[in-house]
């Protein structure tokens, strides 16, 4: 029997690797205390309102969700000014950008996003056809250069990605920067804001992307349930967008996006404003605190605007991440973004931050 060729470009893709789960590391380094500070989850976990809505909804498991989210959809459209049909809820924030290639990218149509910035827009980008154009941050304050990429447009680009606050960076454009770049993208362009650490943004010039929505730009807004309230594991995002935009992107909507238990906690943790402001107390605090820690060893960090900080250690940061590993703290090195001496690390709880500094200090020294 022949073999079976992969479609054109799939063989080419370097596939996202997940920062490792803590039953992983307990089981590979025979550890019971492990301090996951690499995939940006939420250190006070989830939204105690979501727990229990979550929990009332397992009783109906055994029925299928209903497929375009209503009730969520109208809570969005309540607490941002717009309407219910100008959103759509995913399986996350990743199930959305691969929607939003599949609706709007067509093979050999040009894709803008930074470098670096979240793996996932080149990964959807390249299976559905498109090519990737990579922009290059700003080498000193590694924030996205809305120059570059506006002098990186042809006339096959379709889609410009911009994460803000930009992941792993932690860094932001501002609102007069972004005004400005938007009123010279061509309006066969479509700009995705990813948003999925907005709620953490305090830069008072920090751009809301449904603004732009609100003013019927050709943009596409991106945010999710997984970082500030807590709901990673399942797996729920949304999109906003002028409605002609929303028309084309639900058509590659599936039948049912969002299980009924992830809609029911996103539904009741977008009302917890209790829990949403300790979060970013707790994050803030965090923020500071490591960032004067990083300063004290002489290391050089981003100004993130967002619940994790990255780091320049100055030598190898996969062999301190390593060493880390083993004492049961995981990070991020920076080699597969293209930083090799930096890291990526989650702001945690106090007592977290503490023992990862202390742990740092000692291999350092």
């Amino acid at each position: 029997m022949g073999r079976v060729k992969a479609r054109n470009g799939i063989l080419s893709i370097t596939p996202y690797v997940p920062g490792k789960p803590v039953e992983e590391v307990q089981k590979e380094y025979g550890l019971t205390d492990v301090v996951k500070m690499a995939s940006n989850e939420n250190p006070l976990k989830t939204s105690p309102k979501a727990m229990a809505a979550m929990r009332a909804e397992l009783e109906k498991v055994y029925m299928y969700p209903e497929g375009s989210s209503p009730d969520l959809r109208a809570a969005l459209a309540l607490r941002h000014g717009l309407n219910p049909d100008q959103f759509m809820v995913g399986n996350g924030g990743d199930h959305v950008i691969a929607m939003i290639t599949e609706a709007f990218v067509n093979e050999g149509d040009e894709v803008i996003m930074a470098l670096p910035s979240f793996k996932t827009y080149e990964l959807a980008t390249i299976i559905i056809g498109g090519r990737i154009v990579g922009v290059p941050v700003d080498s000193e304050s590694l924030t996205i250069d809305l120059e570059a990429m506006l002098a990186a447009i042809t006339d096959r680009t379709k889609l410009i990605f911009l994460c803000n606050p930009n992941n792993p960076t932690g860094t932001i454009v501002r609102q007069r920067e972004v005004d400005a770049f938007l009123d010279r993208v061509p309006e066969r362009c479509l700009v995705v804001f990813d948003e999925a650490y907005r709620e953490y943004a305090e830069a008072p010039d920090f751009p809301d992307g449904l603004d732009y929505v609100k003013r019927h730009k050709n943009v596409i807004v991106i945010r999710t349930f997984s970082k500030v309230y807590g709901l990673a594991g399942q797996r729920i995002g949304y999109a906003a967008a002028p409605q002609a935009i929303m028309d084309t992107l639900n058509r590659v909507l599936p039948p049912f996006p969002a299980n009924r238990v992830a809609q029911a906690g996103a539904l009741a943790a977008l009302n917890d404003d209790d829990f949403l402001r300790e979060v970013l107390r707790v994050n803030r605090e965090g923020r500071e605190y490591l960032e004067a820690e990083f300063s004290k060893l002489g290391m050089t960090y981003s100004e993130s605007q967002a619940n994790f900080i990255f780091v320049d250690l100055k030598h190898n940061a996969a062999d301190l991440a390593e060493k880390l590993l083993k004492k049961g703290f995981i990070l991020r090195p920076g080699g597969p973004w293209g930083y090799p001496s930096s890291f990526r690390v989650t702001i945690g709880t106090p007592e977290e931050n503490k023992r990862f500094i202390t742990a740092l200090n000692a291999l350092l020294n």
